[in-house]
């Protein structure tokens, strides 16, 4: 189970540049999500987002499309 820094406790993590909601228990779509990221500090730039409740449905409420 891959979960990225200060989103361990959160399955679906959404990435406000391309509006997509990765699912970090998949191993590809976490990968992806690691490489789009890089070494930019995104967090500090609110440009990555949580959802609650954690769920794929809440995702597709706030706009994001899944990978």
């Amino acid at each position: 189970m891959n979960r990225l820094n200060r989103f361990e406790h959160h399955r679906y993590v959404g990435l406000r540049l391309n509006m997509k909601v990765y699912d970090c228990d998949n191993q590809q779509q976490f990968d992806q999500l690691n490489n789009k990221i890089g070494d930019i500090d995104y967090l500090g730039l609110n440009l990555i987002q949580s959802f609650s409740p954690d769920s794929i449905d809440e995702a597709k409420n706030r706009g994001f499309k899944p990978v």
